[in-house]
């Protein structure tokens, strides 16, 4: 295995940021039909002997095209001390990073605005919810389960819907055909079938 090239995380080895990519690959799957979902990349794999680990940088996590292409900054610890926590602590700290993660690959690869505010036609961000224009980071007020903000127009900036949400934004006819892609792909995944798997409780 060459460290120099990137491989896909063992299921469970990054839990908290596999959560959010699975709730920020909802929006991607709401807004881009034509996309298929994110997935994690690292640069280290633990089945790697111990000398050629330990020759390597320390591992890093990003949220990648499923080709395995990605753009911007590792989502985990660089190098933490050795009471550190490998993910960052708190659920929506993890989620945000990932939502702009996400939002930074898919802009710079697919060449396009994402995600975008159907009001306002503008870029959106996620941010901690009731943030104002000049918000920044680390704003000891700013709290809550990230959002995506629109910057707005004369009426002001505003929160369109929560990280994971933006199906429940689109037009009627719009939620109609994604939920029956979603039953497509169920099907074709063999759940809801006798013998198959299924999630949740059934439908009315």
């Amino acid at each position: 295995m060459n460290p120099s090239s990137p491989v896909r995380p063992e299921p469970g080895r990054w839990p908290k940021l596999e959560a959010a990519l699975t709730v920020v690959n909802r929006d991607i799957r709401a807004t881009l039909p034509d996309q298929d979902a994110l997935v994690l990349m690292s640069t280290w794999d633990p089945s790697w002997d111990p000398a050629l680990r330990d020759a390597t940088e320390p591992e890093q996590v990003y949220v990648a095209m499923p080709d395995g292409r990605w753009q911007g900054n590792a989502v985990n610890r660089y190098d933490p001390e050795p009471d550190d926590p490998r993910e960052p602590d708190d659920e929506e700290t993890v989620l945000a990073l990932v939502a702009e993660a996400a939002q930074e690959t898919l802009m710079e690869l697919r060449w396009q605005v994402w995600p975008v505010c159907r009001e306002h036609r503008l870029g959106m961000y996620a941010r901690p919810p009731g943030t104002t224009a000049d918000w920044y980071r680390g704003e000891p007020h700013a709290a809550g389960p990230p959002v995506w903000w629109c910057r707005g127009g004369r009426d002001g900036p505003h929160d369109v819907r929560p990280v994971g949400e933006l199906a429940s934004a689109l037009p009627g006819k719009e939620r109609r055909e994604l939920r029956r892609r979603e039953r497509r792909e169920r099907g074709r995944r063999g759940e809801g079938k006798p013998g198959g798997r299924r999630q949740g409780p059934p439908g009315p």
